[in-house]
């Protein structure tokens, strides 16, 4: 008996098998898109009982012509791409993976900050040039003692707070949706934005991408942080002011960037950020890691094979 049809949109993956074998027992059928295109998309999801997605925009219009979906399911933490208002009133479940790659971003998190300030790039830089300077690369501070003000406080700033805590770092968040025993659990203090942005040496940026969040590291956030504080970005690029932070960084205001997301990626060739000795930018590779990517696809995948066999997902979503 044949199973359902699964719509593949798009996909970044070198294979699928992690996911192919998660819906296995369904004996599925799959269409991969020829690009993320809303027409290429249709083409084959159009009669497809679920999709899985990656980067591919679903729009309302996409979600409208869909006439058989039960299940929609993100290869990532984020659904910022689908539009779940619709997603709802068409009753197609949707699932994501919220706790995939928690490790590997928290660690890179870390890597960033701590390249930063260590200036560990401008480094290796001077010394590949052939100079071997320390004046070149001071001043850099003593860690032990700084604060870093994490905001958002979710699966991943909650593993970068003990990592930052091992260097003898003072951890506090903004978060106003986590509950106290969180922070009290993590031994970090819960401080309003403006408070965060005050205190912390380090600000890294870790909330959801959403109508109110989207450009909150903006002018007037980087005027009320320290002079000379560091900002790291491991979320979603929109979430900074670029222009902002780059006036910013011109000022001194901002002492470093560490950014693994930017406004628009790839990052532009003539993007001021780059030949800057003080901004260190990642081409949004915080999430991986071998084993990341094969829980990503088996979570994902798993969670569709259980709506599509009328059971509940682990990692639901609604609007």
């Amino acid at each position: 008996m044949a199973g359902p049809v699964i719509a593949v949109t798009d996909s970044v993956f070198p294979t699928l098998d992690p996911a192919k074998a998660a819906l296995a027992r369904l004996n599925p059928t799959y269409r991969m898109a020829k690009s993320a295109s809303a027409d290429d998309i249709l083409a084959v999801a159009r009669d497809a009982d679920a999709l899985l997605i990656t980067y591919a925009k679903i729009t309302r219009e996409i979600i409208g012509q869909l006439t058989k979906c039960k299940a929609i399911g993100r290869f990532g933490l984020g659904v910022d791409n689908i539009d779940l208002p619709a997603a709802k009133e068409k009753g197609i479940a949707v699932n994501y993976v919220p706790d995939y790659c928690i490790r590997e971003v928290s660690d890179h998190t870390m890597a960033l900050l701590l390249s930063l300030i260590r200036k560990v790039p401008l480094s290796n830089k001077l010394v590949q040039a052939g100079r071997w300077e320390m004046p070149a690369v001071v001043p850099i501070r003593r860690i032990e003692g700084t604060v870093l003000g994490l905001v958002g406080f979710g699966h991943i700033p909650r593993l970068v707070a003990p990592k930052a805590q091992t260097f003898r770092i003072k951890v506090i968040a903004y978060d106003p949706f986590a509950k106290a025993e969180l922070f009290k659990a993590a031994n970090v203090e819960s401080v309003d934005f403006d408070t965060l942005l005050q205190r912390s040496d380090y600000v890294s940026v870790h909330a959801p991408l959403m109508a109110q969040t989207r450009g909150m590291m903006n002018a007037d956030a980087f005027a009320k942080m320290k002079k000379g504080a560091y900002v790291v970005n491991t979320a979603r690029g929109p979430l900074i002011d670029e222009p902002a932070l780059i006036a910013a960084l011109d000022a001194g205001q901002v002492g470093g960037a560490g950014l693994d997301v930017v406004a628009t990626e790839p990052l532009a060739k003539d993007s001021p950020l780059l030949g800057r000795d003080n901004v260190i930018v990642s081409p949004h590779t915080a999430f991986y890691s071998i084993e990341a990517l094969e829980e990503l696809q088996s979570k994902c995948a798993s969670d569709v094979a259980r709506v599509l066999s009328g059971e509940k997902a682990v990692y639901p979503i609604s609007a």
